[in-house]
């Protein structure tokens, strides 16, 4: 798959602010495949709280959910509960500094969320918790420890600005 990412514009920033700690600064980019011209959009974390400690959280995490579409983009009922998993595990799996949300794709038929996390069990205990009750979300789990980052530096590398 050849992707060449471009950055939708350099001052597009979207700051996200969080209760419990300061704003931390989210880009967009998007990559087009050349086969079929559709896009992927990235929402990646480019700025990190001062003092934040990347050996602090040595196990990605990867949430996967598949979709079908002819578009490669999720249909909007879908894509409003990826919207809702995401709002249910933020405060649950990112409070007391426990992971970080750093990149989530969305395109061709897949959204990721990339998650550095201290502890690859405890993220996933929070994450069932956080998940108590609501109705089944398609995903699928994948986690290995990197503790140098290698997933976010590579996607970093790719992104031409």
């Amino acid at each position: 798959m050849n992707h060449t990412l471009v950055a939708l514009s350099l001052a597009v920033m979207v700051s996200l602010a969080h209760a419990e700690e300061p704003e931390k600064a989210w880009s967009l980019v998007t990559s087009k495949q050349e086969s079929t011209g559709r896009a992927i959009i990235f929402r990646y974390l480019s700025e990190f709280p001062a003092g934040f400690s990347r050996a602090a959280y040595p196990d990605r995490v990867i949430l996967v959910w598949r979709y079908q579409s002819s578009s490669g983009m999720p249909e909007q009922r879908e894509r409003q509960r990826m919207d809702l998993l995401e709002d249910f595990l933020g405060p649950a799996v990112e409070a007391n500094s426990k992971a970080k949300l750093v990149l989530v794709s969305t395109g061709e038929n897949l959204r990721e969320w990339i998650y550095y996390a201290k502890s690859e069990d405890e993220f996933i205990a929070k994450l069932n918790i956080a998940l108590r009750g609501q109705p089944a979300f398609p995903i699928e789990i994948h986690a290995a420890p990197d503790p140098t980052w290698t997933s976010y530096e590579d996607f970093r590398r790719g992104v031409k600005q």
